[in-house]
């Protein structure tokens, strides 16, 4: 598809295209300069653009010999400076999860994409999943936070990638766009507004002169960050280590960094997370629904509607931090909540941990598909409250 660019960048304008495209066009803007990957469908949108359109702004892009070597380049260019990412799918991913514990532990600001396909193993290469939600968050080992968006439109492609690039070098956190194959890879309408009305975040610089920095200062939650070039000594390491970088055992470091790693985010998690609710305000049951699923949903609710039931819609635009708080609030109020997924079970026990178990119904769907509205619908008159 043709695209219309001003100095590199995509035009202010309305476009059609795919999902995985509008992505690569909201990281640029954004400011990605470099992206290392390695084919895995249905995320290959990404990389094939990538190829074409980094050069066209003068970035960088790498086709890595697989996605363990991929997510590594791109830690390496965040902490020299440069905004940068990867894409891949479920089994990528799952390469990809010691790597992002390392991004953790160092505070490295990297994206990654990850366009969800059905599994486990190869699974459905083609067809949709919603099965990482889990992974994103516990995928490696250790406590850690991350923040994981969930797009369920092209649109949202392109406005969450910028978010996640923002949040990246706002809170120095791995991000993770987790889209679905059918949102990556469906064409629709994207508006890309003047690029002077989009937000965009940079890094956060020492305001110490050299001699007086050191790369973990425990005087701050999120530290500012030096790069190789401007004066400054860095050390990192995969290991605990103290406020200059270096590796230490001792427990109360341990206890400062560790705790450090996971409040940076739970600290700031409900300037983080984001929801759409649609008829919530008097529903006496919320379906919850994400990605492509909740576009489903939001059909059956409104032919719930229309046969006068109160069903609402609640859909996490954050699946990590979860947006729990409101959700609590409907429960409250006497709301019972139906978590619909394309998964065997995920989401679900978020939600059950924050509302309880008894207030709390499933729809499982098995990868492959779209649950169809009609048969959410049929769920929602089985548990719809008496």
């Amino acid at each position: 598809m043709a695209v219309s660019v001003n100095g590199g960048l995509i035009k202010p304008g309305v476009y059609f295209m795919r999902g995985n495209e509008a992505a690569v066009e909201g990281a640029l803007i954004a400011g990605c300069r470099f992206f290392a990957g390695y084919p895995i469908t249905p995320s290959n949108e990404i990389s094939a653009r990538m190829s074409r359109r980094l050069p066209e702004v003068g970035g960088y892009f790498i086709q890595m010999e697989d996605e363990i070597a991929s997510i590594m380049a791109v830690i390496g260019a965040a902490v020299g400076g440069v905004k940068s990412m990867t894409a891949t799918s479920g089994p990528g991913f799952s390469l990809m999860q010691e790597a992002i514990g390392l991004a953790a532990m160092i505070e490295a600001p990297i994206v990654v994409i990850d366009v969800q396909r059905g599994g486990p193993s190869t699974g459905l290469p083609t067809l949709v999943g919603q099965g990482d939600i889990m992974q994103a968050q516990w995928g490696s080992h250790g406590d850690y936070s991350v923040i994981a968006y969930l797009p369920n439109s092209p649109q949202e492609m392109f406005n969450l990638t910028i978010e996640a690039f923002n949040s990246a070098w706002k809170y120095r956190v791995p991000v993770i766009v987790l889209a679905d194959q059918t949102v990556g890879q469906m064409i629709e309408k994207v508006v890309v507004p003047p690029l002077e009305e989009i937000e965009i975040f940079d890094r956060i610089k020492p305001d110490v002169p050299p001699e007086e920095y050191k790369p973990y200062d425990k005087r701050y939650l999120i530290p500012p960050m030096a790069v190789a070039g401007e004066g400054y000594r860095v050390h990192m390491t995969g290991l605990t280590h103290d406020e200059r970088g270096y590796p230490t055992t001792r427990h109360e470091v341990s206890q400062w960094l560790v705790r450090r790693l996971v409040e940076k985010v739970q600290a700031n998690e409900r300037e983080i997370a984001k929801w759409e609710e649609y008829e919530t305000e008097d529903a006496k049951l919320v379906v919850v629904a994400f990605g492509i699923t909740s576009r489903s949903a939001k059909r059956a609710v409104r032919e719930a509607r229309n046969r006068g039931l109160k069903v609402g819609l609640y859909r996490p635009i954050t699946a990590w931090p979860f947006p729990y708080w409101r959700l609590e609030e409907l429960v409250s109020k006497g709301a019972k909540v139906l978590v619909v997924e394309i998964n065997m079970g995920q989401m679900v026990h978020v939600v059950r941990e924050y509302v309880g178990k008894e207030n709390v119904e499933h729809m499982p769907w098995a990868p492959g598909a779209v649950p169809p509205p009609e048969v959410i619908l049929d769920r929602i008159l089985e548990v719809y409250p008496q």
